[in-house]
C-alpha cells in the first residue's frame, strides 16, 4: 500500500509543483481575456464605463469589422512592416552574429556589451533619442543630409510628411532595438557549433565563407528559425515605438498598426466592444503564429 501511494505521490508532485504559478496565471490573464472575449460580442461604449448595462452585438462587431476597408489597410499595413522589420532584424542580427566570430575577444566583449545595452535601454528612452535625431529643424539627420548637398531635407519632417517615411523610421526604430537579442542568441548557437566539422571543412578545401553558409548556418537552422518566428510575433503586435512616434508626427490615421488601431478605436473613439473584437482578431493571429512557434519548438527538441 504505501508503495502505492508513493508511486502516485511522485506522478502528483510535477502538477502539485505546478499548480500554484499555474493558478496565479489563470487569474491574472484569464480573467482579462474572457472579460475581453464577452465584450467583443457586446456595444460597449462610454456609456457602459459609467454602470450602463451592454447589449448583447452578437457578431455585429466582428462583421463591422472585416466589412471596414480600413481594417484591411491596416492589417496589410501590419503585415508588410511587420515582414520588413523582422527579415531585416533577422537579416542584420545574423549578420553581426558572423562577424562576433571573427572578433578577437577584446573587441568582442565591447561589441556585445554595446549590443546589450542598446537591448536594456528603456524603449521611451530610446524613442526620445529617435525624435531628437529626425527632428526637422534640429535634427541631426536633417544636418547630416543637408551637409553632403541634399538641400531637398532641409527641415525635412519625417515623421508627420508621409506614411512612407513614418514607416521608414519607426522600423528604423523597431530593427535597432531588436537586433541585439537576435545577434546574441544566433552567436551564442554558433559558438556551438562542432569544431571538428570545421575542421575537416577546411581541411578538403572549404572557405571562410562556404563555412559559414554550407555548414555554420544549416546547422543553427532550427534556433534562426524559432527567433525568426518570435520575431514575427513581436513585431505584429507592435505599440509602443508606433505611438510615441504618432504623437511626433501627427499623421496617426495614415499609419496606424494593429496595435496602435485598437488603442485608438477603444481608448480614444470610446468604442470598446469593437476594440475588444479586433484585440480578439489579433489573439487569433497571434495563436496561430504562436502554434508554429511551439510546433518547431517540439521538434527540435525532439518531443514530438
Amino acid at each position: 500500500m504505501s508503495k502505492k501511494v508513493g508511486k502516485r505521490s511522485r506522478r502528483l508532485a510535477p502538477w502539485m509543483l505546478l499548480a500554484p504559478a499555474t493558478l496565479l496565471i489563470a487569474v491574472a490573464l484569464g480573467y482579462p481575456l474572457v472579460r475581453q472575449a464577452i465584450m467583443s460580442f457586446q456595444h460597449f461604449g462610454l456609456a457602459q464605463q459609467f454602470g450602463q448595462p451592454a447589449e448583447w452585438a452578437g457578431l455585429s462587431n466582428y462583421v463591422t469589422i472585416l466589412t471596414d476597408p480600413y481594417f484591411w489597410s491596416v492589417f496589410l499595413k501590419s503585415v508588410l512592416f511587420c515582414i520588413w522589420t523582422a527579415g531585416m532584424t533577422m537579416a542584420l542580427g545574423v549578420g553581426f552574429a558572423v562577424l562576433m566570430l571573427r572578433m578577437n575577444a577584446v573587441v568582442r566583449t565591447i561589441f556585445n556589451t554595446t549590443l546589450i545595452v542598446v537591448w536594456a535601454m528603456p524603449a521611451l528612452a530610446s524613442l526620445t533619442v529617435w525624435q531628437w535625431l529626425v527632428d526637422p529643424r534640429s535634427g541631426l539627420l536633417n544636418y547630416g543630409l543637408t551637409a553632403i548637398g541634399l538641400d531637398g531635407f532641409r527641415d525635412f519632417n519625417w515623421l508627420g510628411g508621409n506614411f512612407w517615411t513614418f514607416y521608414l523610421i519607426a522600423s528604423a526604430v523597431i530593427i535597432w532595438a531588436s537586433i541585439p537579442l537576435v545577434a546574441i542568441t544566433i552567436y551564442a548557437a554558433l559558438a556551438q557549433v562542432p569544431k571538428e566539422m570545421l575542421e575537416a571543412s577546411e581541411i578538403d578545401g572549404a572557405s571562410n565563407f562556404q563555412q559559414v553558409v554550407r555548414i555554420m548556418l544549416p546547422t543553427i537552422a532550427p534556433v534562426i528559425s524559432l527567433i525568426a518566428v518570435l520575431q514575427v510575433i513581436w513585431d505584429l503586435r507592435v505599440f509602443t515605438q508606433i505611438h510615441v512616434l504618432q504623437q511626433a508626427g501627427g499623421i496617426a490615421s495614415e499609419t496606424h498598426l494593429l496595435g496602435t488601431y485598437v488603442y485608438e478605436t477603444g481608448i480614444a473613439q470610446g468604442d470598446y466592444g469593437v476594440a475588444s473584437a479586433l484585440a480578439m482578431i489579433i489573439l487569433a493571429l497571434t495563436l496561430i503564429l504562436t502554434g508554429r512557434y511551439l510546433q518547431m519548438l517540439y521538434r527540435q527538441g525532439g518531443m514530438v
